[in-house]
């Protein structure tokens, strides 16, 4: 009976507890619920504009400030602007729109694809296009035979006389087709110009005809792409010119047209740009104004080319007889009028909406400015909350894999299931499922990417919250970690529903995140602020549930299934494997909508295969690859990567490393088996016949069930390397590199490169057929078995330890010098036994327990436990308050007081 060690902790550990309790007791009786941060108040001015109407509301927040300016338009008889904007951006962008995701007044377009030179042409340009493009398919005839006068005018001038014959030679392509009508423009201006100034010296009065000359020239100058735009207006001046020829109704009608194109043309800039990078809830309303817009071009346009054919049908032009519609002008006017009337209603229930959503805008930004206001309690409150920040994990998580590749994720976005979770309010939660490496993680990146588009730093239309469980990270592989890494990034997003936190913080303080009742008082906490009216439309997003631990998955499960039916706010995204325990949990859930990569198998393989030939791409950049071995790789991976991009990307990590020459590439392409634990199981074998493959199985062997990643300093500790390359890093690394492409560096940490390489070498493959293989990869690296690889850790802790740890270890000047500004030195003392000074108890633990009491007596009286903490005890406690983990040593205390009653319950 270790009766020493017993009272040793009765001792020690009742004093800790007691001047714990004092300061808890005290910082209660001091702490007082800081007051939320009020909303500026907000003045208004109304500048009086004959042709708008604006409120400005400008608001001065204690840092930087935002002004909000919204115009309905009036359109006048004459040209006028309007705009509805936050004028905090301005440049080339005003002029772009985001297009909307589907049009229902876009036809199909037999239109030759416009170039590259579309996308930076001006938006009033692209719809100018498309109305006329619109207007051609709708009315085949009238148009072909406007093209045709056109033509002729092309081959012999202005004003010339257009044979029954004449064949249509304007372009289909855009480009083409512009400069055909900048042509024509150019030619008919010159023309008008000498007939006006011959007028003008005979006294004929010509005042419309020269304003109109000057407003076309003044637009061309502007914007040599208008030209399909006017072109018509130009070539009606000679019936302005000479009026016995045109009706008065016909005239009155061109001049009407000619007053409204100047201001339609730049009301479609205005009034559609949105230069705080797209309001996402206006999407469908812009879009549907858009069409609105080209309705009405097409309008004006046809009333121009019906004017010009009217005019050549008098001159007797036999094929435009039969158009009895081209006398019609009051009714051709009145659909432009009518156009106008649509367009004008649904203008102003876009600019009403756009009015709220810049409003909105306001108060995002406002409440993000108290991030910079908190209390100091709320930045302690705010700091014991963040165990990890989700959008590092983002981070690390693309690097590690190489980036985010658009193509591999895209799809999913005109998924018909995703779509209606996406759309239907009742759909909130989205479950995707699939098999391990079908790119699930970096599926999830890409979906958070497009759903945060439109979001700054300074202005939220939504909130969008992630978290990425892994099971070799004890940090975030369990139901705490996932609730405080939501609530973590909520706060950062909205930082009013940091009440809710400081409700129980306030009474409870940093023990509400690390004792028993953790998980109760996490979710209280979340189920409040979904519950909060002032939270702003709300995306929670968990990856990889099957990596949350055993014991917290089917209470996590639970969770979000009861949360994700109710609550009209917030959507849930959560993916995982195929694994039966998770969806009969998440049947619960009301209104669900599942994805399966399995069931969208020709959308997951074109994936595939668009990032095999961004690999192979730039294989053959870096290895040089002539054609043939590059068409030879890249059919190998198609053939045999089984819709798996963990499988591609393992064999082009190990395609681009050094020892693959050239040469060598088809050779070694052979030795890659399909499947990714046969793939695994022939990494296991290369590494077996290695001369170092006892280094590279305790490496394997310690990664495999460390409680979170380790640095190389680290690892120097926990395995027994050769002293020759013990502080060397540079080898440390290529080491790392030859374990089979099991493992991976980021920042000098290692990392599994998935999960399924980790499951794979402890046995549990993921298919039947890999099961034979990955037991016995398991065998390879743990002979002795786990308890053996625990028992090396944590002696080899205790040893690292005993010779590191002493008494002011970072050289303090004074007692109490505050942990989190201590000067961390150079180099740090604590390297290489962080890991070892937060997690030496729980390998202990491991190591023993009450099915394996063969080490027993390391807990006896005079072991190395026992003299450990004699000595040591206060050093450590040191150390871990240096290092911020003090919750850890708390938690691994009392971990090891109840691992001592259990082994004194039990009979030797």
């Amino acid at each position: 009976m270790p009766r020493r060690l017993r009272s040793w902790f009765q001792t020690h550990v009742k004093r800790y507890r007691n001047a714990e309790d004092r300061k808890g007791s005290k910082d209660q009786e001091q702490s007082r619920p800081a007051p939320l941060l009020k909303l500026p108040t907000s003045t208004q001015h109304i500048p009086a504009t004959p042709s708008t109407s604006t409120s400005r509301l400008p608001v001065t927040p204690a840092t930087g400030s935002i002004d909000i300016e919204t115009s309905t338009p009036q359109p006048p008889a004459a040209p006028a602007t309007g705009s509805a904007n936050i004028e905090t951006s301005a440049g080339a962008d005003d002029t772009t729109v985001h297009p909307p995701a589907a049009s229902a007044t876009n036809p199909t377009n037999t239109e030759t694809p416009a170039s590259a030179d579309d996308t930076t042409t001006s938006l009033p340009v692209r719809l100018w296009d498309r109305a006329y493009n619109e207007l051609k398919q709708e009315e085949v005839k009238l148009v072909d035979s406007y093209e045709k006068i056109l033509s002729r005018q092309l081959q012999d001038g202005p004003g010339s006389t257009v044979p029954e014959s004449q064949s249509n030679t304007i372009a289909h392509n855009t480009l083409d087709r512009r400069c055909q009508m900048t042509q024509l423009i150019n030619a008919g201006l010159a023309k008008t110009e000498r007939e006006v100034k011959a007028k003008e010296s005979l006294g004929v009065a010509v005042d419309v005809v020269l304003s109109t000359k000057n407003t076309i020239s003044a637009a061309i100058q502007a914007v040599p792409q208008a030209a399909l735009a006017w072109t018509g207006i130009c070539i009606v001046l000679e019936m302005l010119a000479n009026p016995i020829k045109a009706t008065e109704v016909n005239r009155k009608g061109i001049d009407y047209v000619i007053k409204r194109m100047d201001w339609y043309w730049n009301l479609s800039t205005s009034l559609l740009r949105d230069p705080t990078n797209n309001i996402s809830e206006l999407d469908g309303m812009r879009g549907e104004l858009e069409n609105q817009i080209v309705d009405l071009y097409k309008a004006l346009l046809s009333y121009q080319i019906k004017s010009v054919c009217a005019y050549y049908r008098n001159r007797g032009l036999v094929f435009l007889r039969d158009m009895i519609t081209l006398d019609d002008w009051k009714a051709d006017l009145g659909a432009i009028q009518g156009a106008e009337n649509c367009f004008q209603n649904d203008t102003q229930a876009y600019t009403n909406q756009q009015v709220t959503s810049r409003l909105e805008q306001l108060v995002s930004y406002t409440k993000h400015q108290e991030i910079q206001q908190m209390s100091e309690k709320d930045q302690q409150c705010l700091k014991h909350v963040r165990l990890t920040d989700p959008r590092h994990d983002k981070t690390r998580i693309e690097q590690t894999k190489g980036g985010l590749l658009q193509d591999s994720y895209r799809w999913v976005l005109n998924n018909a299931d995703f779509q209606q979770w996406r759309d239907d309010p009742q759909h909130r939660l989205l479950w995707i499922k699939g098999d391990p490496g079908k790119g699930k993680t970096m599926l999830l990146c890409g979906i958070i990417n497009e759903l945060d588009q439109g979001n700054t730093a300074n202005a939220r239309h939504c909130n969008v919250v992630y978290f990425f469980c892994q099971a070799t990270d004890s940090r975030i592989n369990n139901g705490a970690a996932v609730l405080r890494g939501l609530i973590y990034l909520l706060i950062e997003q909205q930082p009013s529903v940091l009440s809710h936190v400081r409700k129980e913080y306030d009474r409870a303080g940093e023990n509400l995140f690390k004792d028993a009742n953790t998980w109760v008082a996490l979710s209280n906490i979340f189920t409040n602020i979904l519950q909060d009216s002032s939270l702003r439309t709300t995306y929670l997003v968990i990856d990889a549930l099957d990596e949350c631990v055993a014991t917290d998955l089917p209470q996590l499960l639970d969770f979000i299934a009861q949360q994700s039916s109710s609550g009209s706010r917030v959507k849930w995204i959560v993916s995982s494997r195929n694994w039966p325990q998770i969806e009969e949990r998440l049947e619960e859930a009301a209104d669900k909508v599942k994805v399966s990569l399995e069931l969208n198998a020709g959308s997951v393989a074109a994936a595939v295969n668009a990032f095999i030939l961004y690999k192979v791409d730039y294989l053959a950049g870096r290895k040089k690859y002539d054609p043939r071995t590059k068409k030879t790789v890249q059919d190998y991976l198609c053939s045999n990567a089984q819709d798996t991009f963990l499988w591609v990307a393992l064999v082009c990590q190990v395609l681009a490393g050094p020892e693959v020459q050239k040469w060598r590439t088809e050779e070694m392409l052979r030795k890659f088996p399909s499947g990714l634990d046969a793939l695994y199981a022939r990494m296991r074998e290369n590494m077996s016949r290695s001369e170092d493959s006892d280094l590279y199985k305790r490496i394997l062997a310690v990664a495999a069930i460390v409680r979170r990643p380790v640095n190389l300093q680290e690892l120097t500790t926990l395995v027994a390397v050769p002293d020759v390359i013990c502080g060397d890093l540079e080898s440390l690394e290529e080491i790392i590199g030859l374990c089979g492409s099991f493992l991976t560096l980021r920042e000098q940490t290692i990392y599994f490169v998935h999960q399924s390489a980790k499951d794979f070498l402890l046995g549990n493959a993921s298919d039947k057929a890999g099961n034979q293989a990955s037991q016995e990869a398991f065998k390879w690296i743990f002979p002795a078995g786990k308890e053996d690889v625990n028992y090396t850790i944590f002696l080899r802790s205790l040893d690292a330890m005993s010779k590191i740890l002493r008494r002011n270890i970072h050289g303090l000047r004074a007692p109490g010098f505050p942990s989190d500004k201590v000067q961390v030195p150079d180099p740090d003392p604590l390297a290489t036994v962080r890991y070892s000074c937060a997690y030496w108890v729980d390998h202990l633990c491991d190591l023993i327990s009450d099915t394996n009491t063969n080490r027993n007596d390391l807990l006896q009286d005079n072991g190395v436990v026992y003299t450990f903490l004699k000595t040591k005890y206060l050093y450590w406690l040191e150390a871990l308050s240096l290092l911020q983990a003090m919750p850890a040593g708390v938690v691994a205390i009392r971990k090891l007081e109840s691992l001592l009653v259990s082994t004194s319950l039990t009979p030797h």
